[in-house]
């Protein structure tokens, strides 16, 4: 029982860390997009309307984001209904957007830091770091959310997700059986 524990989060912690570094690899390349778009809509394209220029390169990123994050990072928990999970990916990127503000907000109206840099940091270091911790568990919990499927390169998660779940019925029926035997032995010594 132990040694299927183990191995259980064994699998588990290797699951989740490939999901991690998936996803922080979509993260990266989605950044460099949203950076290229923005820098050459406001220099070329859009020169002098900067505001809706990042939105746009925002939206290219994001959409990146979900596509990459559905196929690769969690493609073994992607949900059958597209409509449903792409509202749900885009309703967590404005939570996670809203978490970034909320960092430059704290930094100048409750810290009363107004320089450029202290307000870059706000949002662009505490408030990415946070909002992206904030998405990683939102898309895996609530947005890419459907049991491992049959993928070939994902049976070996399946079947020690399976072993778990076998170990887990055992040790409950081993904890109440445990407990049968007591209450029988405290019957026999009450006789």
């Amino acid at each position: 029982m132990i040694n299927t524990l183990a191995d259980r989060i064994r699998g588990l912690a290797s699951l989740f860390w490939r999901e991690v570094a998936k996803f922080g690899a979509v993260g990266g390349v989605a950044f460099v997009i949203d950076s290229a778009v923005y820098i050459w809509l406001f220099s070329g394209p859009m020169h002098g309307s900067e505001v809706w220029a990042k939105a746009i390169a925002t939206v290219v990123a994001s959409v990146f984001s979900w596509v990459a994050n559905r196929f690769w990072t969690f493609r073994h928990r992607k949900q059958a209904n597209v409509v449903r999970e792409a509202v749900l990916f885009a309703v967590m990127n404005i939570v996670g957007l809203l978490i970034a503000s909320g960092c430059v907000w704290v930094a100048k109206y409750l810290l009363g830091l107004n320089d450029k840099p202290s307000l870059f940091i706000a949002g662009s270091v505490v408030g990415l770091i946070l909002g992206t911790i904030f998405r990683f568990f939102a898309y895996r919990f609530w947005v890419f959310n459907e049991e491992l499927d049959e993928e070939p390169a994902f049976s070996h998660d399946h079947e020690l997700i399976e072993a778990h779940h076998r170990a887990k019925a055992k040790a409950i029926h081993a904890t109440s059986a445990d407990a049968g035997s007591d209450e029988g032995e405290e019957a026999v010594k009450r006789r």
